[in-house]
């Protein structure tokens, strides 16, 4: 019945049913869970306000979806219902160079607004190593990151405002520049269960003048972990500060081959963008502080084509494990910089009591880790092993003063281990903002929120 209804309001052709197709729909990155009851493809805020309008009235979920490649369980139907799918709004609706912005659709792709801005001189800072799939609304479900967000900082650094629709059918704008709570704030990175965004404007940054990036290697992550603190300890934030250990190296050399040197058990991939006149500086700055904290190698990209490479592979490194194992569970942490060649040497540890290999390919200069975990799905031990050395990692780093997820969301995947960081007190008040937007508690149900988590003013 509700198929029927939403085909009448939306055309036949908005609307899927057919068990293949909503087969699509139950999975992402992370897992998969119960096939939605339909899936529905929008064009506009109108179309979002009237699946809302006739999925409440039936009772069912709504889950919002970008592209799917979310690592936290965060667009998958737990509980059945609908899912809307944005792959039809994806255009660049509103470009405004002189005050560098942009207004544009949730499921526009990420990288796809960077090049439609680069003719302006502008580019999107946020840049996930999904980029080339994942959509501005994903982003803003998870509050995504990136390489860059050591400078630039995450994705609600960079939304002004939104325009969503609530869980009556009603359509709404937020707006930074509103007196009152910063609404937009408080909707990026609620994983869609606040309300569904229909579109956004964001920030814009004018193309740097000039952009270096260097490759300094290591004899072990312990090493380059002390560079990375010793480098923001000096003052110096370069835009990237990524890190890759050993088996890492090895593993994107043997795909990419991008020159990285298969000998060393680390490296740090640094990007600095500014001022032509600062770089020569800043390259002897930052490669004096890597050679005095052992650095082996130092290597500078010569050409935009040697940088583009480099990035490649950074951002290339999770599809090259495929080469060492059949499937990869990728943890998201963080801990404090001090901590990282304790939290590095954890992780080590959790390898070898489940007699798993991990590698590690990593945002260094904001602590912010990512563990993967390489197993074969068909092998039932590996699959428990998994389970438990992801589990260890995340507790370890509660442990250092660091948190659960860094920029993937809690989603389905971590949403018991929230009571880790957060008391009673501190989830009852999230519980009774998220009841303020959705009283019913159908967008996206079954996430974020540890299982049968409940208002204090709601429990017996």
């Amino acid at each position: 019945m509700l198929a029927e209804r939403l085909a009448d309001a939306l055309g036949a052709d908005a609307v899927k049913t057919a068990p293949e197709d909503l087969a699509v729909y139950a999975f992402d990155a992370y897992s998969e869970s119960r096939l939605p009851a339909a899936v529905v493809l929008p064009t506009s805020a109108r179309d979002v306000a009237a699946i809302v309008r006739l999925a409440r009235a039936c009772g069912e979920p709504i889950v919002a979806r970008g592209a799917g490649t979310g690592l936290c369980g965060g667009a998958i139907p737990a509980a059945g219902g609908v899912v809307v799918s944005f792959a039809r709004m994806n255009r660049l609706l509103e470009l405004d160079p002189r005050n560098r912005r942009a207004r544009v659709q949730p499921g526009l792709i990420n990288l796809d607004l960077s090049k439609k801005v680069a003719g302006a001189g502008l580019f999107y800072a946020p840049d996930p190593s999904s980029q080339k799939a994942c959509t501005i609304g994903g982003n803003i479900g998870t509050n995504a990151g990136g390489p860059h967000c050591l400078t630039y900082g995450t994705t609600v650094n960079h939304v002004l405002a939104l325009e969503l629709v609530d869980d009556t059918g009603e359509v709404y704008t937020t707006s930074l520049d509103d007196a009152g709570y910063d609404l937009t704030g408080a909707l990026v990175g609620s994983e869609g269960t606040l309300g569904i965004v229909t579109s956004a404007w964001v920030r814009l940054l004018r193309l740097p003048e000039a952009t270096r990036v260097w490759v300094a290697t290591f004899g072990d992550v312990e090493a380059a972990s002390e560079a990375v603190s010793a480098i923001v300890g000096h003052g110096i934030v370069p835009t990237a500060l990524e890190m890759m250990d050993g088996l890492m190296i090895r593993t994107v050399e043997a795909a990419f081959h991008s020159g990285f040197p298969v000998d060393a058990e680390a490296l740090l991939l640094i990007e600095n963008a500014g001022f032509e006149d600062d770089m020569d500086d800043c390259e002897r700055a930052i490669e004096k502080i890597c050679k005095a904290n052992g650095g082996l190698t130092w290597r500078t990209a010569r050409s935009q084509a040697e940088r583009d490479g480099l990035w490649a592979a950074r951002k290339g490194a999770f599809g090259a494990a495929g080469r060492i194992a059949p499937n990869t569970y990728l943890q998201d942490v963080v801990v404090p910089r001090t901590k990282l060649p304790k939290m590095l040497k954890l992780v080590d540890e959790a390898a070898a009591a489940h007699d798993l290999t991990i590698g590690n390919v990593f945002h260094a200069g904001d602590g912010n880790l990512h563990p993967l975990i390489m197993y074969d799905k068909r092998d039932k031990r590996q699959v428990a092993a998994v389970v438990d050395a992801g589990d260890q990692i995340l507790s370890a780093a509660v442990d250092l003063g660091g948190t659960i997820s860094g920029e993937h969301g809690i989603g389905f995947e971590k949403r018991d281990t929230l009571a880790r960081i957060f008391d009673d007190a501190d989830i009852d008040t999230m519980l009774r903002l998220r009841d303020v937007f959705d009283t019913g508690r159908r967008f996206n149900p079954d996430k974020i929120f540890p299982r049968g988590a409940s208002c204090a003013e709601l429990r017996p």
